[in-house]
């Protein structure tokens, strides 16, 4: 049996898959700021102390889906997704190295706000507090692999699918079951999504292989699929479709409310344009086949 360190265990991934990873023989260890984690610590405060190495890290643990009004709120991404993260790393090389560190990133870094297909070969431009702590995570997590001699994975999981979801996939199924969202322009815009339970999986096929992997289904899902999927589950009439025009109009309005406006030209264009990710790599590299969202995801 496998030891993995599991930081962030008690987030929304992982409670979708800490029992998986027990079922595919791992003897998970969590670090985390719950009680019932085993090692209690803020990564982004301490340097924790484990006392033995394990096989396997599973980095997850981050600030995300906020956003930061004020600049103590924009460092606080950094202190948790930066200087969490080489704390962590400083606890590893006290404790022992791990043989393979697997650290979830996000597609953010990019930068795209649309997009199709978008390769790992995209410039990483993402700007926001966010965006650019994982970037500075990553750079420093390469080269302090490189440097210990640890396997290390990368994976770049778009939105990520799983019971009781956050982020903008938890917001469109509370909008729907409060009747406050709406279609636009027939919900014809794709986005990636990756299943939960693929991250086991992809743990399994890059902990001996390494590199750097955008992951996500095959399908990317349009909204109206998406609406559907969420409104039969819940058991709610499908929301109402507003034409693009209305919703053009809407936008200049809220551009000139500010960003507490409900919609704005910004919000509009993430709902009427596609962004998809290419997961070719990830298929061919690890031999990865990744789980139909439509097909498998349930919210509860």
């Amino acid at each position: 049996m496998k030891s993995l360190l599991f930081t962030g265990a008690s987030g929304f991934l992982g409670s979708n898959i800490i029992r998986p990873l027990e079922a595919n023989g791992y003897d998970v260890v969590t670090v985390g700021i719950t009680p019932q984690d085993n090692y209690f610590f803020d990564l982004s405060i301490n340097v924790p102390k484990f006392g033995y190495a394990f096989d396997i890290v599973l980095h997850a643990a981050g600030k995300a889906h906020i956003v930061p009004k004020t600049k103590k709120e924009e460092q606080q991404f950094f202190d948790v997704n930066l200087q969490g993260t080489k704390n962590l790393c400083a606890a590893l090389e006290q404790s022992g190295l791990p043989h393979s560190f697997v650290f979830i990133s996000t597609v953010a870094v990019y930068g795209c706000e649309t997009g199709e297909n978008i390769t790992e070969e995209h410039p990483l431009n993402g700007n926001t507090p966010y965006a650019l702590s994982k970037i500075q995570a990553e750079n420093y997590l390469i080269d302090w692999a490189k440097k210990n001699n640890v396997i290390l994975t990368i994976l770049r999981p778009s939105l990520i699918a799983g019971k009781n979801p956050s982020g903008n996939l938890g917001a469109m199924i509370n909008g729907i079951k409060t009747g406050k969202y709406l279609n636009i322009g027939g919900g014809k815009a794709r986005k990636s999504i990756l299943m939960a339970d693929d991250i086991v999986t992809l743990i399994a096929k890059s902990a001996s292989l390494g590199g750097i992997y955008n992951v996500c289904d095959d399908h990317h899902p349009s909204f109206h699929e998406l609406e559907q999927l969420i409104s039969e589950q819940i058991g709610v009439k499908r929301p109402k479709s507003i034409p693009y025009f209305i919703a053009k109009s809407l936008a200049v309005i809220g551009d000139l409310l500010g960003t507490k406006a409900p919609i704005n030209s910004a919000k509009l264009d993430k709902i009427v344009k596609s962004l998809t990710f290419s997961n070719e790599k990830a298929r061919s590299k690890l031999k990865w086949q990744p789980i139909d969202v439509l097909s498998n995801f349930k919210i509860s």
